[in-house]
């Protein structure tokens, strides 16, 4: 199991994913698309990274907005398995 960040760790981490935000015990990112098709390509593209890291986001889809929450159930808020997926998620994104 993950240890949870303390605040001064958390505030440092989230430096690393600046379009994260902290949203009580998790982060968040909505990315937006020209299409759907696109947000639905990215959400495929997303599922192999965080299978392949086995830590899952919560993922909502509006259209061509993707919305991503990540938190670390077992730890009760964010781990660093967190930031690392989240900085994966924005190599995916750029």
């Amino acid at each position: 199991m993950s240890d949870l960040l303390e605040d001064e760790d958390l505030t440092a981490a989230l430096k690393k994913c600046p379009e994260w935000e902290l949203e009580k015990k998790s982060i968040t990112r909505t990315v937006e698309f020209e299409e759907f098709m696109e947000a639905i390509d990215f959400v495929n593209d997303l599922a192999e990274i965080a299978d392949e890291a086995q830590h899952h986001p919560d993922i909502r889809i509006r259209y061509t907005k993707v919305t991503l929450t990540l938190t670390t159930h077992d730890a009760g808020g964010v781990t660093e398995a967190d930031i690392e997926l989240a900085q994966r998620i924005d190599n995916l994104v750029d």
